[in-house]
């Protein structure tokens, strides 16, 4: 990435999305929404909104600003619209929470709210379409990691689409038959299309380029890699697309859920076999903290895929959906996301510092930036206490849960605490901190663009 483009706001989409991330948590642990309310109670809704688009949709926006552009060797369209999509995105999620508090009768019951937060978000999403989508347009045809990115873009489109209507449906802006219809039986489209296209799919695609780039490994593009995209492709096809015009004309939703999960098991084993080939193919032999935890995470998901298949076994994934949801939000997409942004955070910081120094004069690795035995000790908390909450969700005992949501909460400090500290180069010797030409980075946003 020498010679690339910094995104000058990432850091501040990351610094938000930890926010939204550590107010989620501490909501969970103060026994805000489930199980201390039912699951589709509008305190539940909040919780769930703050973690899957205040933390991990924001995140996963400031990552595809700053990699798309890797992933296909082009500039990003535009670098002025990072800011004003950030502000309607959280203004936008803001809005929704009190729409969702005007349900629970703690807001002001004057106000339209949800069509607010439908006009926000669908605004501030639009943006990030058209600015991604017009970089990957310039550089196609496409290389497969771009393709996974595509795919999740339109779920997202179909995600935002999905969750409008249900806003101007719950605020009262329309009575459309086909929109009530929705509203009432398309909300496990919804979450399929946010948790399983957009940001599970994506996921992967980045990953491909992500792990191979840290680890030194070989790109893939073969047979498996192929399968994965077209076969998550179709799961994905025949739920948001199939699973609406099941809804529409009154078909069975869940023969259409069913299909479409096998085909998602087919593209998970696909993955994982690929996955393996980049660890066993590496040329970085000692594997840093960061691919480490991935790999974590990546276990995680495959607990996801078991934990589904046995729960169907015996028919009780209705019952216990709250614990595949918070499984899959904690253990796999933020447990990827903590452990990607770690390293993330050490690499663009020192892109920015040392990068345009590179070559005449001396600077620090990488890895020189992090301590990662100061925050394997956070990683290992917050992965075994994700393990916990579940299995206290599984179980029904919510002050278990309340006590693991609070002790994950002070991982995630924890954690954060070690990537505030790369990005003030608190690790650095100070003899190689600062060399001559060398400017301490901004907390929140990036100063200059290595060339």
């Amino acid at each position: 990435m020498i010679g690339a483009t910094l995104s000058r706001w990432t850091m501040s989409y990351f610094a938000a999305a930890l926010v939204a991330l550590m107010t989620a948590e501490g909501l969970m642990a103060a026994g805000y929404g489930y199980p201390a309310a039912a699951i589709e109670a509008p305190e539940t809704l909040i919780l769930v909104h703050i973690v899957t688009i205040g933390w991990l949709s924001i995140l996963m926006c400031g990552a595809l600003f700053q990699f798309v552009p890797v992933l296909i060797a082009r500039p990003l369209y535009s670098d002025a619209l990072p800011l004003p999509t950030l502000g309607l995105l959280l203004t936008g999620l803001v809005a929704l929470v009190l729409g969702f508090l005007q349900l629970a009768g703690h807001a002001p019951a004057h106000f339209a709210f949800f069509p607010a937060a439908a006009v926000l978000l669908g605004s501030g999403f639009a943006l990030v379409l058209w600015n991604l989508g017009r970089t990957l347009w310039s550089a196609r045809p496409l290389p497969l990691p771009a393709r996974f990115v595509v795919v999740g873009l339109f779920s997202v489109g179909a995600t935002v689409f999905l969750g409008i209507v249900f806003a101007l449906v719950l605020g009262g802006a329309t009575s459309h038959s086909h929109f009530v219809t929705l509203t009432s039986a398309g909300v496990p489209i919804h979450v399929i299309a946010g948790l399983g296209g957009w940001l599970t799919f994506t996921a992967l695609g980045v990953s491909y380029r992500l792990l191979a780039m840290f680890m030194l490994a070989p790109e893939l593009s073969g047979v498996t890699t192929r399968g994965a995209f077209y076969v998550g492709t179709a799961a994905i096809a025949m739920a948001i697309i199939g699973g609406v015009a099941a809804v529409c004309t009154e078909a069975n939703l869940q023969t259409v859920l069913s299909v479409a999960a096998i085909l998602g098991l087919g593209a998970f084993l696909l993955y994982a076999r690929d996955m393996q080939h980049i660890y066993r193919a590496r040329k970085r032999r000692t594997i840093e903290l960061n691919s480490r935890m991935a790999a974590v995470a990546l276990g995680h998901l495959a607990a996801v895929v078991i934990l589904i298949a046995v729960l169907l076994s015996f028919g009780a994934l209705r019952q216990h959906i709250a614990a595949v949801v918070f499984l899959t939000c904690f253990g796999w997409l933020s447990g990827l996301g903590l452990a990607k942004l770690y390293k993330i955070v050490a690499f663009l910081t020192w892109l920015e510092c040392y990068g345009p120094v590179l070559g005449k004069a001396p600077t620090p690795r990488v890895q020189d930036l992090v301590v990662e035995g100061r925050a394997l000790k956070w990683f290992v908390l917050y992965f075994v206490m994700v393990w916990v909450a579940t299995a206290a969700l599984l179980l029904g005992e919510p002050l278990a849960f309340r006590a693991s949501a609070g002790v994950i909460l002070i991982a995630t400090v924890g954690i954060v605490a070690q990537i505030v500290r790369i990005r003030r180069l608190a690790d650095v010797s100070a003899t190689a901190r600062l060399p001559a030409g060398v400017h301490a980075p901004r907390l929140l946003f990036s100063l200059v663009k290595p060339v």
